[in-house]
């Protein structure tokens, strides 16, 4: 336990206040401590944690990229009209579809920050707007609801139903999540690749001292992230059935809290997979307990933004030390 207060000491700290809450929320409302709740709250945020293994990887590398929901919702508009041009497709050409446009979409940041010099945070900003404006523009800003079958029928890999009637499921974006967090787990913490991304966050001109291009790297986070949005902005148009060119705009920053939330540092060289998946799970959480105790939505930010700023604060408090039996004093 020592040893893993002291190899995660951000994650230790939020999944202590993750069980907490859910405590509290467990023992104030009847409805959350359900198989039914629990379940709703994997299958709802499941986009979520996708976008924010994505993201995790830019934050490692020490860039941001803001422009994620946005490639995504343009990755669903060019599916659509992919797979009606191919007679419907199928998952595996979906999958692989999405990630090859949300890449493209992630490399041209990447390229823009690399030839010109640009911070990441700048370059983002300019693609959201030049990204979501052409979206507005080719779409008109319309609906689209004639999704192919396999993408708008729901994918149950798991349901139960409980002795009252009410049903629980698993759905497939809970099962991309988990193959997402693999991924990237693996990618981080067990390739030299990501292994360069740590010293290239941690200290660029070191890295690039070191022989590690700057330039593979930035395309390698950046392409990742939007490999990740791509997928993200499928899964999300199974959910909900229909592809509409406004509706992720605004969750880039709930993600990108989330991920700072669960340890990775704005200005580079650390991150982790579980502090990701803590950081969306303590958001939702959060905001699910307060729509079951019928707490006004509008408070929701306020929360949000009060846990961060504890998060933040108590961030250099070292739990392990906390915990650990005191020592006797030395003669």
């Amino acid at each position: 336990m020592r040893n893993f207060l002291r190899a995660y000491p951000t994650e230790a700290k939020l999944l202590a206040v993750l069980i907490l809450i859910c405590a509290v929320l467990a023992l104030t409302s009847d409805s959350f401590a359900t198989l039914g709740n629990l379940t709703s709250l994997l299958n709802n945020n499941a986009v979520n944690v996708i976008w924010a293994v994505g993201l995790l990887v830019v934050l490692i590398a020490g860039g941001i990229d803001i422009s994620f929901a946005v490639a995504a919702s343009v990755v669903q508009y060019l599916c659509v009209y992919a797979f009606a041009a191919i007679g419907g497709g199928n998952w595996g050409i979906g999958l692989l579809f999405a990630a090859s446009i949300g890449a493209g979409l992630g490399l041209i940041n990447a390229f823009l920050i690399h030839q010109f010099r640009i911070i990441s945070i700048v370059v983002t900003i300019s693609t959201f707007n030049a990204f979501f404006g052409l979206l507005m523009f080719f779409s008109s800003g319309r609906f689209l609801y004639n999704l192919p079958s396999w993408w708008s029928q729901r994918v149950i890999l798991w349901e139960h139903q409980s002795p009252d009637g009410t049903w629980s499921e698993i759905t497939l974006p809970v099962a991309v999540m988990a193959v997402a967090m693999a991924s990237t787990w693996a990618l981080i913490r067990h390739t030299t690749t990501g292994r360069q991304l740590y010293a290239f966050g941690d200290n660029a001109e070191g890295a690039r001292r070191a022989g590690i291009s700057i330039g593979l790297m930035q395309a390698i986070a950046f392409g990742w992230c939007g490999a990740m949005a791509g997928i993200g902005g499928l899964m999300q148009a199974h959910i909900t059935k229909e592809v509409v060119p406004n509706a992720l705009v605004g969750r880039e920053l709930d993600v990108l809290a989330a991920v700072v939330l669960g340890g990775a540092r704005l200005g580079g060289g650390r991150g982790s997979v579980l502090g990701c998946f803590l950081g969306v799970a303590l958001v939702a959480v959060t905001q699910n307990g307060l729509n079951l105790l019928g707490v006004s939505p509008y408070a929701f930010k306020m929360v949000v933004g009060v846990i961060i700023l504890l998060a933040i604060s108590t961030s250099n408090i070292d739990l392990a030390q906390i915990l650990a039996p005191k020592r006797k004093g030395r003669e």
